[in-house]
């Protein structure tokens, strides 16, 4: 046990979170650059450019505009469960300040410009359709590693049937590929400051697992990180700069983190205790309803989804989420880890 972590018995204060943006739809995820601007995925087929004044922009190709979310069960469906429409999930920056764009609706990989161009970069994968792609991340040589959740529809079954149809995929000079798959719910990836790791999500395993990777792109044999079964969803996550991985549990919407040293500390608790349990319960009984999933969340940033650290000092957390309408903020008492294109001249 490391005394000196900066987050041992650290826990955000409620009272100093800041909400950025307003009526954003399903931020799942959140880019932030080093001049303050934000981009958050939009469930209306785009992306909301939120200026460091709080001035916003939704970007949104013609095309693929979806309406807004009314709040019914049957937009619930839609949205959420059925996943109809364009929804952009998982986002990173490219070099020239486009971004690429894991589509959870469409179920393809696209590139979306600053002036809302989009060009779809493929559906398929070995022959057959992608399935639900969740999460891209480019490393420093510029390859591109993608996460497909499952292939199963919809996408909520593989939660009860424990679906291990989950795969990785780099995107590089040599094309797309499949580097390594069996995952149970594979979410967000991320690779350590060395970039010998990558990290992988599983949500519906309940826990995190790493691979170290071979210099051509292959992945080596898997490993769980932290502890073997986390106290829900795993969804988002980010590494500090002391070496603590943030993690977001969706549903139950905890914030939480793995030291070092592989123990689990609990950061923010905003789920509701009551429909925690149900979750929780049915989830062990293989019985979980869209209706269940639907009653277990909070009012922070419902369903939380991805973290990111940004300002200038990368100290201040994003929380993206899947049913929320802001970005919770806060500060934390450690920086976070630089992406790949914090070092670079992503023009605003």
């Amino acid at each position: 046990m490391d005394k000196n972590n900066p987050l041992r018995g650290w826990q955000v204060d409620r009272s100093a979170i800041r909400h950025i943006g307003h009526d954003l739809q399903r931020p799942e995820c959140v880019l932030a650059q080093r001049d303050g601007t934000l981009w958050a995925a939009d469930a209306r087929g785009g992306m909301m450019r939120i200026a460091p004044d709080g001035q916003q922009r939704l970007i949104v190709p013609s095309a693929t505009a979806a309406p807004d979310d009314d709040g019914s069960a049957a937009d619930f469906d839609r949205r959420y469960v059925q996943s109809q429409g364009s929804l952009p999930n998982g986002m990173a920056f490219l070099p020239d300040g486009d971004i690429v764009v894991a589509n959870w609706g469409t179920e393809c990989v696209e590139v979306m410009t600053r002036g809302g161009q989009v060009r779809r970069l493929f559906d398929r994968i070995d022959g057959q359709p992608l399935g639900k792609a969740n999460f891209v991340a480019r490393d420093s040589r510029g390859r591109i590693w993608l996460t497909v959740t499952t292939r199963m529809q919809p996408w909520t079954d593989s939660i009860n049937a424990r679906a291990r149809d989950g795969y990785i995929a780099l995107i590089d000079e040599r094309g797309v590929r499949i580097v390594a798959d069996g995952f149970e719910g594979t979410n967000e990836v991320r690779l350590d400051a060395a970039e010998e790791w990558l990290y992988v999500v599983e949500s519906n395993a309940r826990r995190i697992s790493r691979l170290r990777i071979g210099d051509d792109g292959a992945l080596g044999q898997r490993e769980v990180y932290g502890p073997t079964r986390l106290p829900g969803f795993p969804d988002g996550f980010a590494f500090d700069a002391f070496g603590n991985l943030w993690i977001t549990l969706v549903m139950s919407d905890r914030l939480v983190a793995i030291t070092p040293e592989g123990e689990l500390l609990t950061l923010l608790d905003d789920g509701n205790p009551e429909a925690t349990r149900a979750l929780d319960a049915h989830y062990e009984a293989r019985t979980l309803t869209p209706e269940i999933m639907a009653a277990a969340c909070g009012t922070l940033a419902p369903w939380m989804a991805s973290l990111t650290f940004g300002g200038p000092d990368l100290q201040t957390v994003y929380i993206g989420s899947l049913r929320g309408t802001t970005l919770p903020s806060f500060r934390s008492p450690v920086a976070g880890l630089p992406l790949i294109h914090w070092n670079e001249k992503i023009p605003a």
